[in-house]
């Protein structure tokens, strides 16, 4: 069969945890495709019925990011109720609150039949280790995708035996209301900026840009805070400052593991 890994994920922590999975689930002669849907595509993909899907969607505030949300619409399954799914989210070390239900219930709108789930910890967005305040600096470690390459493989074996029971994950509806999102959006130091250019490549919603001195800028409106370029900035010329950043260090510093559900 050919494993479908679709995701969004700036940081790279939900693509190493849909690759760990992929890996638990995928014998000798099936195929792996990558459908990264980190960067703007108007294309829609299909999946086959007889291949499988494996989602990894980033938590922002309990919830799937909502730009994550439009990028999978344009997933579908081509035979709605016959192809299965397997499901992660990846959070901050905080909580994944209802992104993993959320996330069921858009893979059944596109017609997936959810076979498994798992809710895994990734570095968080706002973690900054150089300045002391690391927030589950490293994640997902070995640790974390040993757990992802496991649900890879119950995935399987319940696949095998066929004709699995309704998935039940935590969550509930209504979803959480999210918060107002920070107003601040990361910045560039000019000193530092070599006006390479690889912020604006990365950036998921396409809202950064050189001025003519060849700074980087980021434009509020669109931004979503995923700081990927702050943290792939190869001259570490972005910053980003926010008091959420001490807040989750202070009280969401302690290790949290990862929830599968089969």
């Amino acid at each position: 069969m050919e494993i479908s890994l679709i995701f969004f994920s700036p940081t790279h922590t939900g693509r190493t945890i849909a690759e760990a999975v992929a890996a638990g689930f995928a014998s000798g002669a099936d195929t792996l495709r990558n459908i990264d849907l980190t960067l703007p595509s108007g294309s829609r993909k299909t999946i086959e019925a007889g291949d499988i899907a494996i989602f990894a969607a980033p938590v922002y505030g309990g919830r799937v990011a909502e730009t994550a949300v439009e990028r999978f619409r344009q997933v579908r399954a081509a035979e709605p109720g016959v192809t299965p799914a397997i499901l992660t989210v990846v959070y901050g070390n905080r909580d994944y609150e209802d992104a993993l239900l959320e996330l069921q219930d858009i893979a059944v709108r596109q017609g997936f039949v959810p076979l498994s789930a798992g809710a895994f910890i990734g570095e968080h967005s706002y973690s900054r280790p150089k300045e002391g305040r690391p927030i589950a600096a490293g994640r997902p470690d070995e640790a974390d995708q040993a757990q992802a390459r496991h649900l890879g493989a119950a995935s399987r074996e319940k696949y095998e035996k066929g004709t699995p029971q309704p998935l039940t994950v935590k969550g509930h509806i209504p979803y959480k209301t999210k918060g107002p999102s920070t107003p601040a959006t990361p910045e560039t130091d000019p000193a530092l900026c070599t006006g390479c250019g690889t912020c604006a490549e990365i950036c998921p919603t396409e809202v950064i840009s050189l001025t003519e001195a060849g700074t980087a800028v980021s434009d509020l409106t669109g931004c979503i805070k995923c700081c990927a370029c702050v943290k792939f900035c190869p001259a570490d010329a972005r910053r980003f400052d926010t008091p959420y950043t001490e807040k989750l260090f202070t009280h969401f510093s302690a290790r949290r593991e990862p929830e599968l559900f089969l």
